[in-house]
């Protein structure tokens, strides 16, 4: 199965000259990107581990390739992310978002239903 969580994430994975275009487009237009990881790539799962703090005053893309290379060998069988934050409007706001990393297995999720009290359905997420 196959994660599609953020933008690009239908399409085959970046490579590190596309995932610099990205950074540099970013960049810009004065976004500022952070790198994100997790081993549970669970939906409601929204919150992934920072790697390093939010990359606010770089102006050059290799700053950021160079974040994500090191969370990559740090992580290497976790998903990895470039988040891109807009704060021009005195608050930030997630702009873009991208899977820059995949394990090389990505586990499979399931959808369970419940019937409950009443005519009530509960559903759940459970990774396989």
């Amino acid at each position: 199965m196959r994660l599609t969580q953020g933008a690009f994430s239908f399409l085959p994975d970046l490579t590190d000259k596309e995932i610099r275009a990205q950074i540099d487009y970013t960049l810009d237009r004065g976004w500022s990107c952070s790198v994100e990881y997790t081993d549970d790539p669970h939906p409601r799962n929204t919150f992934w581990e920072l790697w390093c703090a939010p990359l606010f005053d770089l102006k050059d893309g290799a700053g950021v390739m160079q974040e994500v290379s090191a969370c990559r060998a740090a992580h290497p069988g976790a998903y990895v992310k470039v988040n891109a934050f807009d704060s021009t409007r005195g608050f930030e706001t997630t702009r873009l978002s991208f899977i820059v990393q995949r394990p090389r297995e990505e586990r499979a999720l399931a959808s369970g239903r419940i019937a409950v009290e009443g005519r009530t359905q509960r559903y759940t997420i459970q990774a396989r």
